[in-house]
């Protein structure tokens, strides 16, 4: 198959052979109705001289030289409209998002086919096998591609899966709703791959519940790179969809007059949880929990219990562990979804209910914290006061930041099981 690699840097001549120049870009154009641009023109630059010519004059386009069909004198000249995309310039070696490897890769060639007289952009390729084109090594290319064990085909993704967007410049990416529909941690992955000003523009792609779901899923400080250029009403709408504990991470990562302003135009309810969880030193049980937990009261059978969460426990983090408490708010037992589910209906709260809770003071260090869910096998710690009152929960991957690696504290499960034993 043919590839614009194979165009670039190639001599042009007229068809008496007198020299025109090097191609210094090729010009596409969108026709309406047709989803695969068609090249039409070719720009040749000779002496920092550009001149245009329609690619309905060259006579051969994969050849050694590039002959045009007429001498210099009669050959016309093509009349950029400025609606043209610049294929080498705007769309080579740009970044594209690609949802099935879930990652951010660059386009290293564009595969044409010919349709009777005319060529179009068929294909992106992703592939390794573009970047040896490139080096001008088109015969080495066809070679590997033969002797690779895989589909060389998987490197390629279909212009139509492709959209391409004109703003500041010219950059390829999948459609929003492609984007959406990817897991958070594996868009803050490709958010870490991308530049300050790319990742930027996907994040204006995503709602406010999309996009506080992937801040979530990386670290406060690139947390607030992101949010940098972003209004103070849009950062406090993410602020109020994320959880409390993480809302609070990226405040602290802000600029104090900031994190201010932020916090006044939070809802009262969301901002005084913050508030909270800010008053206390960063590396405490108090500053590290989650406001976010379900909690009933004793005196509950299993079937009330569970239409009690159903209507009041939708913003709670961990659904699939249950504090109980009394109305002064004390930790008085604690319960999984599996031991409520399999309960009798009748069966009253404190009949299932495991009183003997390991807890942690809300002041306790977290190198503590570590140590109480590795010696307990916990993935959460309830966080309580003096008295005994419950505050909050810690989950396992804030406990352990310090003792493993970022990288594998997220991928720790985002459910919790209490292990009773």
């Amino acid at each position: 198959m043919p590839y614009i690699s194979q165009i670039i840097g190639r001599t042009v001549v007229d068809s008496e052979g007198e020299k025109l120049g090097r191609v210094d870009e090729v010009l596409a154009t969108q026709k309406l109705g047709i989803q695969h641009p068609v090249l039409t023109a070719l720009a040749v630059l000779k002496n920092k001289e550009i001149n245009y010519y329609p690619f309905s004059e060259i006579a051969v386009l994969f050849a050694q030289v590039i002959p045009l069909s007429h001498n210099k004198e009669e050959l016309p000249h093509y009349t950029v409209t400025g609606d043209e995309i610049q294929v080498i310039q705007d769309v080579l070696d740009k970044q594209i998002i690609d949802t099935n490897g879930i990652r951010v890769v660059r386009v290293n060639d564009l595969e044409l086919a010919r349709v009777n007289t005319e060529y179009y952009i068929a294909n992106v390729d992703i592939g390794s096998l573009g970047i040896v084109r490139r080096m001008g090594l088109g015969k080495l290319a066809d070679r590997l591609a033969r002797l690779v064990s895989h589909d060389p085909r998987k490197s390629f993704i279909s212009w139509e899966s492709v959209e391409l967007l004109h703003d500041q410049f010219m950059h390829l990416k999948v459609p929003v709703d492609k984007i959406r529909d990817l897991h958070p941690a594996d868009i803050a992955e490709i958010l870490s791959d991308m530049s300050h000003t790319d990742s930027g523009k996907l994040l204006d792609t995503l709602d406010i519940e999309h996009l506080a779901d992937a801040l979530e899923e990386v670290e406060p400080d690139f947390q607030a790179t992101l949010v940098q250029g972003m209004s103070d009403e849009k950062v406090a709408d993410v602020l109020e969809e994320m959880s409390p504990d993480e809302a609070a991470d990226l405040l602290a990562e802000l600029p104090q007059e900031r994190s201010k302003d932020l916090l006044e135009l939070m809802e009262g309810e969301e901002a005084e949880d913050v508030r909270l969880l800010l008053s206390y030193p960063e590396d405490s049980a108090g500053g590290m929990m989650t406001t976010d937990i379900a909690t009933i009261r004793p005196g509950l059978t299993a079937a009330k219990a569970i239409e009690v969460l159903r209507n009041s426990a939708d913003e709670a983090e961990s659904m699939f562990y249950v504090y109980v408490t009394d109305d002064q708010n004390h930790l008085l037992g604690v319960f999984s979804l599996s031991d409520l589910i399999l309960s009798k209906p009748d069966t009253p709260v404190t009949e299932f209910m495991h009183k003997k809770v390991v807890a942690a003071n809300v002041l306790e260090k977290q190198d503590t914290l570590a140590q109480l869910v590795a010696k307990y096998n916990l993935l959460t710690l309830p966080v309580v006061d003096d008295d005994n009152h419950l505050l909050g929960m810690v989950t396992a991957d804030d406990a352990l930041d310090k003792i493993i690696p970022t990288a594998w504290k997220k991928r720790l499960p985002r459910f919790y099981y209490y292990d009773h034993n």
